[in-house]
């Protein structure tokens, strides 16, 4: 029977993982929550679709790229690099955990094709020069223009904020496509509102079963809350419907600013520090 050598166990012991780089990444932004269009899930009313670029991840099956996107959006939302970030291509494999089913050559290789990917839904661009990979965010909307922060002062500039503890606690780690997809979806509308998985198709571009199998698994893991709401409803049997309405569980609600926090000179100058989410 075949042993690890000692110094080989406490070189994987202390090798990074990918929650690990993540949580790297979210440190040196310095930000509490990462800020993301709306249009990136549901496109403005009076538009061609309502469907946004998420639709193509749910379809597509793109489970990894889609949480590669989201962690490149924050890597880049603090602007220091010219909203873009350059990692070698194993720290883009960690990041993707590809690294725990495959070897060396054959998660680098993964990581760069699902940049690519993204690159094909114009999210980004990505370049490659040796081992080092520089990726540029884009702008949500998957029009293919530069990139700027949100700032919430139009329909097509709102924006949704995404708690970096859904990294640093490892959610990331336990959402499948169809939970991850729903989160962003009630992360993007209003406290308490109700989601018919009938309008899915229309309003998201994905199944009614896709919608319903992720709303119940957020629920299973404690990510969104659920309550029922009566309304009138004459000439009927009952005399009223009910229907659900959700919202996020207070774990993933925006928290306040690293730096706002900490400086907190005033009670009316935090409020005026504090993010708008845009909703």
């Amino acid at each position: 029977m075949k042993t690890t050598p000692l110094a080989k166990q406490d070189m994987q012991m202390m090798k990074a993982s990918g929650r690990d780089d993540r949580a790297a990444i979210l440190k040196r932004s310095i930000r509490a929550n990462v800020p993301l269009r709306k249009t990136f899930v549901q496109a403005p009313r009076g538009s061609a679709t309502r469907h946004g670029p998420l639709s193509e991840f749910v379809t597509g099956r793109d489970l990894r790229a889609l949480k590669a996107y989201l962690m490149i959006v924050a890597a880049c939302s603090n602007g220091t690099d010219g909203w873009s970030t350059r990692h070698d291509s194993a720290v883009w494999a960690r990041l993707m955990d590809i690294q725990e089913t495959a070897t060396d050559q054959s998660a680098r290789t993964g990581a760069w094709r699902a940049l690519q990917r993204l690159q094909k839904r114009k999210l980004i661009t990505c370049t490659r020069a040796g081992a080092l990979i520089t990726v540029t965010l884009l702008r949500e909307d998957g029009s293919g223009d530069a990139y700027h922060r949100p700032r919430g002062d139009s329909e097509e500039d709102l924006y949704l904020q995404i708690p970096a503890t859904f990294w640093t606690k490892g959610h990331d780690e336990q959402v499948d496509l169809p939970a991850l997809a729903l989160l962003l979806v009630v992360m993007r509308e209003k406290n308490w509102s109700r989601f018919p998985s009938e309008k899915a198709p229309d309003w998201y571009g994905w199944s009614a079963d896709t919608h319903e199998r992720g709303l119940k698994k957020l629920l299973k893991l404690g990510l969104i809350q659920r309550r029922k709401h009566y309304t009138k409803a004459p000439l009927t049997p009952s005399g009223y419907t009910m229907t659900y309405q959700y919202q996020r569980a207070p774990i993933m609600r925006p928290r306040k600013n690293r730096q706002t926090a900490s400086s907190a000179p005033s009670s009316s100058s935090s409020k005026k520090n504090t993010a708008a989410t845009g909703t």
